[in-house]
């Protein structure tokens, strides 16, 4: 088969991360490469953009200014939440037809990889000449088939320095610190809130993942016998853990409960459960300082807190994806994997081997009393969020003798 001459539309969806145009730029310099690329464009808002043609021509743009936009952090192209159904894919279509588009790259997680399967479904019954491929982005971690995903990295990296700083925090004023990190299903991003620990005492002390079901008394019981040993406690949670019957924890502790655009429960914006959690802990124990933040927003594009190897694999899968579209004339999902002890090769795997999908983190990942994770996990992590990583250091000095209190 020859070469398809047309265009090329990128796009991005979902959560931004710190990386994500990383990706967006490695794929417009790549594209314009081919002689057969007619433009690059870019599609403002994701899916909402492509459907109004509201587009950027790339082709256009310097690439001094490509490779500063691929420093910055979130999504330069802005992103949506639409979630789209057939009848919005048909409408998709038809815009790319009428632009004469013969290369669609979407940069985004679960429901982007969708979304690029049911377009490229719609080329096929079409008899249109096109080609389709997923770029993977997404802090949760959880796209199956991939070792780990661009923007997992530098969030990872932000929420260890996070818990690094409030670990001491806390030790210099006790009391039981609550974090509520990110994670409906996989419980990766939580995870990483251990990457920071230098010594046995640091936290945080327990760790929270919606892998496992969450015990409310049990949660009491694990803070109890850390305080006691310590003198104070740091929990890390993920703001999707559920009890065993799989109801989110924070609908078991409120009455009324927000839903997002797509019928989910909300479990971001707020700081809900950790409220909840620390409320419950004044009632039922004697410890008098407890504090709870909801991370939130600040994981996902923390300027200055990047790492550099998320950043350098987020570009090679946007230039990945433009090489098998327009080397190879092939549709599909880039995947990353990894070889020995640290590094990657990337793949390319049918649309419908990911869209859909949710990785959660294996059982040799997490400890058996479910309050922690593994050596295992601290390994696989570990080379993810990059050189320079800041750990704390403590006064070494000797006590001197009390001569009036002996």
């Amino acid at each position: 088969m020859g070469k398809l001459h047309g265009k090329v539309l990128i796009a991005q969806g979902g959560g931004p991360t710190a990386v994500i145009n990383q990706s967006l730029v490695g794929a417009v310099l790549e594209s314009r490469k081919f002689p057969q690329v007619e433009a690059v464009y870019g599609a403002i808002h994701g899916v909402d953009g492509i459907v109004n043609e509201n587009f950027l021509d790339l082709t256009q743009e310097t690439t001094n200014n490509l490779e500063q936009v691929a420093m910055t952090p979130a999504s330069a192209l802005c992103s949506t939440r639409v979630k789209p159904d057939n009848d919005y894919c048909v409408e998709m279509f038809k815009v790319m037809q009428a632009h004469d588009i013969r290369y669609f790259f979407y940069i985004g997680g679960n429901d982007s990889s969708d979304t690029v399967r049911i377009v490229n479904e719609q080329a096929k019954k079409a008899g249109y000449e096109f080609r389709a491929i997923h770029i993977p982005k997404t802090i949760d971690n959880d796209l199956v088939l991939n070792d780990h995903t661009p923007g997992f990295g530098s969030a990872a990296r932000f929420v260890s320095q996070a818990i690094t700083g409030v670990n001491l925090d806390n030790r210099a004023l006790p009391g039981v610190y609550i974090a509520v990190i990110m994670g409906r299903h996989a419980g990766f991003l939580t995870a990483a809130s251990i990457l920071g620990k230098k010594y046995p005492d640091d936290g945080p002390h327990l760790i929270y993942l919606p892998e496992r079901s969450f015990k409310i008394a049990s949660f009491v019981d694990d803070v109890k016998e850390v305080y006691n040993k310590h003198g104070r406690c740091i929990v890390a949670v993920s703001e999707g853990v559920s009890d065993e019957n799989h109801v989110p924890i924070i609908t078991t502790l409120q009455d009324t409960i927000e839903k997002d655009a797509h019928g989910n429960v909300q479990l971001s914006g707020t700081g809900a459960l950790g409220d909840l959690l620390s409320n419950h802990l004044k009632k039922t124990t004697e410890i008098k300082r407890i504090r709870a933040d909801t991370f939130g927003y600040l994981q996902r594009s923390f300027m200055g807190c990047v790492s550099d190897v998320d950043q350098r694999e987020a570009r090679e899968v946007g230039e990945k994806a433009a090489q098998y579209a327009l080397w190879h004339n092939l549709d599909g999902s880039i995947t990353i994997n990894r070889i020995g002890y640290y590094a990657v090769d990337y793949t390319l795997v049918p649309l419908e081997s990911i869209a859909g999908k949710t990785k959660v983190m294996p059982d040799e990942f997490i400890n058996e009393k479910g309050n922690n994770v593994t050596d295992k996990f601290f390994s696989y992590a570990r080379p993810l969020i990059g050189s320079g990583v800041e750990f704390a250091h403590r006064i070494r000095a000797p006590k001197v003798d009390k001569i009036l209190n002996t």
